[in-house]
């Protein structure tokens, strides 16, 4: 019998667990896949919007996951983050799992070449959202997850480490990103609480449009990764719901690439 199973009902490996998911926005985002793969293990959901114009439509996403909780944030303001975990305190007494989809660069940093387009303001935004959310998030959730054995987790991406065209400043600012994981689990880890991130192939979303040459990219990964695919919104989903989970118990501080094995490989010869 499954280590999931009660009374011989098989039960999800996140039955249990209640996940707030910061970025929701599209049925074709990783947010989604990730929404999708926690609630069929048996989270119980919570959803983010950044304002009134995605308000709808994540409403709608949160009821056919069976979830009437939804409330405003945008990460750029404290004040926001703040009142979004007060009001979730009102209707869970904890929190075992975030889930930060979140990522922002002023279109034209992520367009030409680096040196050529960025600047102070666009670095600034890029490093505030993309990164700094991460923390504060944790930082307002703190008292709702310490002591539950529970995870947070945030998407990263190949451009942290290699330089990749045209993704510019976002790869500094998901390189920030990559090292607050490793601070904010060793200060977290001692409450319980593990932090670790998913590096993602590049797959095609809203926010991934917006970067110049982005189906040459795909092309391009479809072509060399070991598994000669792209990865979907399926693939990240189902990693992340068993990072959050109990069965990743050990594993803190950690990039886990999902990304067909693109990352593994130094050179591709016809």
């Amino acid at each position: 019998m499954s280590p999931f199973s009660r009374g011989g009902l098989s039960l999800g490996f996140l039955a249990g667990k209640r996940a707030l998911i910061v970025g929701l926005a599209s049925a074709r985002s990783i947010a989604w896949g990730i929404s999708q793969a926690m609630r069929r293990e048996g989270a119980e959901l919570a959803f983010t919007y950044q304002n009134d114009k995605l308000k709808g439509r994540v409403e709608e996403m949160a009821a056919e996951l069976g979830s009437k909780l939804t409330f405003p944030m945008d990460v750029a303001g404290d004040v926001e983050i703040d009142q979004a975990f007060s009001r979730l305190a009102d209707a869970w007494d904890g929190l075992d799992i975030i889930v930060h989809s979140v990522a922002f660069a002023p279109r034209d940093q992520i367009a030409g070449n680096y040196l050529e387009v960025v600047n102070r303001e666009g670095f600034r935004i890029a490093h505030e959202i993309s990164s700094y959310s991460f923390a504060a998030l944790a930082k307002a959730s703190r008292r709702l997850m310490r002591g539950r054995n529970g995870a947070l987790l945030t998407m990263t991406y190949l451009g942290a480490v290699r330089a990749v065209p045209h993704y510019n400043v976002m790869g500094l600012a998901k390189a920030s990103l990559e090292a607050n994981v490793r601070f904010m689990a060793n200060d977290l880890g001692p409450e319980g609480t593990r932090v670790n991130a998913i590096s993602a192939g590049p797959i095609k979303t809203l926010s991934a449009a917006g970067v110049s040459g982005f189906r040459k990219m795909l092309t391009h990964v479809e072509e060399t990764a070991p598994l000669r695919r792209n990865v979907t919104i399926d693939d990240v989903g189902n990693a992340a719901a068993f990072l959050c989970s109990d069965l990743a118990a050990g594993i803190t501080g950690e990039i886990l690439y999902v990304d067909a094995g693109y990352s593994t490989v130094g050179m591709k010869l016809d």
